[in-house]
């Protein structure tokens, strides 16, 4: 089994170089050692095949960001089966709609059990099994369990590159989602990108942000991590809070954290408020998933004292696409992705020609972290892979220094009378004001132009703006035709599950209010 190949052989190299260093924390109860960690895998991994697992199965997990979603997401991919990890919060029908599309045999869940995904599991003759770890030295305790195996049977399970390892959906903003496979040789080309352009190794250190059944938090933050030697510590409550974000990141050492902009808002919101006493020295600060605005970026370097490091990755490059470099390996660009990792990367004009520097087109990649495909979706497949590219759906260029700059996805450029405008840019200029502190802009349906420019606002607690101040402010710091028509000023905005952002949602959500008979009917 050739480390270098898939995940788990990187993983168990890991577990013996570094084995009496810490992998895993969970804030304030215990720490797992590499090499202890190792052995939880293992273990689990034999029930896993006493229940009955084969490899190829596809195995469900829900639960919130513990110790013991880990272990089994770990244990699964030992043996040869596929994880399909779903967010705890979900209705029954949508555990109904994820577990039947990827065709899952096994949902595993946690001890506080998930009354959506169970009756969803039922309704679709799945059975469930319980994970608890109560202590380092325990061993995990599945229920109902099986006579035990010997763990000699999966000794002998050898882990293949072309493995299919880790099974997620798209977010679905255009379509219904799309199931995307992702190998181990997937898996562990992206661990180790994002190990190079970070430099992570075993005295790095994170506290997860983020949630583990999406690729930003699984493979950013954990799986990069723990193929690093390093470490990550799971916070108390199995989810991100503010208030105890910064006390677990001086207790545990970290080095760095990843989070997507509306955590780090929420960060600086707080930091503003209520400052803590002191903050880790941190060598860099990443933010990924959404874009960044670059008074944002500003704002979080001067707060925190670190780089902010922005990148630029999707679910079906098993991530990372492009990052800014750390300090010494070159300048980060506010308002920039940075710099391909790991793959090649081609500006492509809609007949497949690549282009030159500074001219737009679409965002294509290839590169052996790239999906073989979406599961069962020929149509899907053949436009996303055409001219033996990948097409990424997003409009970009590359300057003369090889810096992805991105103008937006192509179906959410706001095309008014012609003229084609990147909501990424209006975004960037409304955050820049002293007291906005969140803002989307969207295109809307108009009859003169085809589409308009609307935005939603969310100002600084203490600060009294109108539509009025916003619209002065852009027409200040925008060509005339990229000033929004219309300003919603709102408290809250609809965000996704994995808290994006999404254009499509927020424009759907504030056109409904104006009236109904307006409302577009957003199609694929």
């Amino acid at each position: 089994m050739a480390s270098n190949l898939t995940l788990t052989g990187l993983l168990k190299s890991v577990g013996g170089k570094f084995a009496t260093r810490t992998a895993i924390s969970v804030s304030g109860k215990f720490d797992v050692t590499h090499a202890r960690l190792h052995q939880l895998i293992e273990q689990a991994a034999s029930q896993l095949v006493a229940a009955g697992v084969k490899p190829g199965d596809v195995v469900a997990l829900t639960f919130s960001n513990t110790i013991e979603f880990v272990i089994m997401f770990l244990a699964v991919i030992r043996v040869r089966a596929t994880a399909a990890p779903l967010n705890s919060a979900y209705m029954s029908e949508e555990f109904e709609f994820y577990l039947s599309d990827s065709e899952s045999k096994l949902l595993l869940i946690a001890k506080e059990g998930n009354e959506a995904a169970q009756a969803a599991a039922t309704k679709l003759n799945i059975p469930q099994i319980t994970v608890t770890l109560p202590q380092s030295e325990s061993d995990v305790s599945l229920t109902p369990s099986s006579p035990l195996s010997d763990s000699d049977s999966v000794c002998e399970i050898v882990n293949e590159a072309s493995d299919v390892a880790l099974f997620l959906h798209t977010s679905g903003t255009t379509s219904r989602p799309k199931g995307v496979p992702l190998t181990q040789h997937n898996l562990v080309s992206s661990v180790n990108n994002i190990k190079s352009v970070y430099k992570l190794t075993e005295s790095d250190s994170t506290v997860i942000v983020l949630p583990l059944f999406h690729v930003h938090g699984l493979i950013a933050g954990l799986l990069s991590s723990l193929g690093a030697g390093g470490s990550v510590t799971l916070p108390a409550s199995g989810r991100f809070s503010a208030s105890s974000f910064w006390l677990d990141m001086i207790k545990y050492n970290a080095t760095w954290y990843t989070a997507v902009p509306t955590i780090h808002q929420i960060l600086l919101d707080r930091h503003f408020s209520n400052p803590e006493s002191s903050y880790p020295k941190l060598r860099f600060i990443r933010s990924c998933s959404a874009a960044l605005a670059p008074s944002v970026l500003a704002r979080l370097e001067e707060a925190f004292g670190a780089p902010v490091l922005e990148a630029y990755a999707m679910t079906e490059a098993t991530h990372l696409m492009c990052s800014n470099p750390l300090p010494e390996n070159g300048p980060h660009l506010p308002g920039s992705v940075g710099k391909p990792v790991g793959q090649e990367m081609g500006i492509l004009d809609e007949n497949g020609v690549v282009q030159g520097p500074d001219a737009k087109g679409e965002v294509c990649i290839r590169g052996p972290n790239v999906t073989k495909g979406y599961k069962n979706n020929p149509e899907a497949n053949k436009s996303a892979f055409q001219f033996g590219w990948f097409h990424t759906g997003d409009v970009g260029y590359l300057d003369s220094h090889g810096y992805l700059h991105l103008v937006g996805r192509i179906k959410e450029l706001i095309n008014r009378g012609g003229e084609k405008i990147s909501p990424i840019e209006v975004d960037a200029v409304l955050v820049s004001h002293p007291d906005i502190a969140q803002a989307v802009a969207f295109g809307v349906p108009d009859d003169k132009y085809g589409e308009e420019i609307n935005c939603a606002v969310i100002q600084r607690e203490g600060s009294m703006i109108d539509e009025a101040n916003v619209l002065g402010f852009c027409k200040k710091n925008l060509a005339a035709f990229k000033v929004p028509k219309k300003v919603f000023m709102t408290d809250s905005l609809p965000k996704t599950a994995t808290g994006k952002i999404q254009r499509r949602l927020v424009a759907e959500h504030f056109l409904a209010q104006i009236s109904t008979a307006k409302v577009p009917k957003f199609g694929a």
